[in-house]
C-alpha cells in the first residue's frame, strides 16, 4: 500500500473523520519523481472536540507514527472541530511553495 492509502487508512480507522483530504505534496519539493515524502493532511474530528491543538497534532502522530518513521519527510496538519471548519468556510489554508530543500 502506498504512503498515501496507509495515512488515509490509519485516520479513517482511528479518528473516523467527517471530512479528510490527504495531499501528496511532494511534486512540489526537491524530491525524485513519483516520490511520497511530502504530505497535506485536513481532517475533521469530532475527536478533536475541546482538544488544544497541540494535543490534535499528537493524536494525528500517535496514530501515524509507523508511517511517520519510514520514508515520510513531511506532515503538514490542518485539524479542525466540525464548528471550526464551517466558521473556515470548508476550506484549508494553501500550502507554502518549496523553499528549494538541496538545490
Amino acid at each position: 500500500m502506498d504512503n498515501t492509502s496507509t495515512i488515509r487508512q490509519q485516520l479513517e480507522e482511528a479518528l473516523q473523520p467527517t471530512y479528510l483530504s490527504v495531499i501528496n505534496e511532494s511534486n512540489r519539493h526537491n524530491v525524485p519523481p513519483d516520490s511520497q515524502t511530502h504530505f497535506k493532511v485536513v481532517i475533521v474530528s469530532a475527536a478533536f472536540d475541546g482538544q488544544p491543538l497541540l494535543a490534535r497534532h499528537r493524536m494525528v502522530y500517535r496514530v501515524l507514527e509507523q508511517v511517520l518513521a519510514g520514508s515520510v519527510h513531511a506532515l503538514a496538519l490542518h485539524t479542525y472541530t466540525s464548528a471550526e471548519w464551517e466558521q473556515h468556510c470548508r476550506a484549508a489554508p494553501a500550502s507554502p511553495n518549496c523553499r528549494g530543500g538541496g538545490q
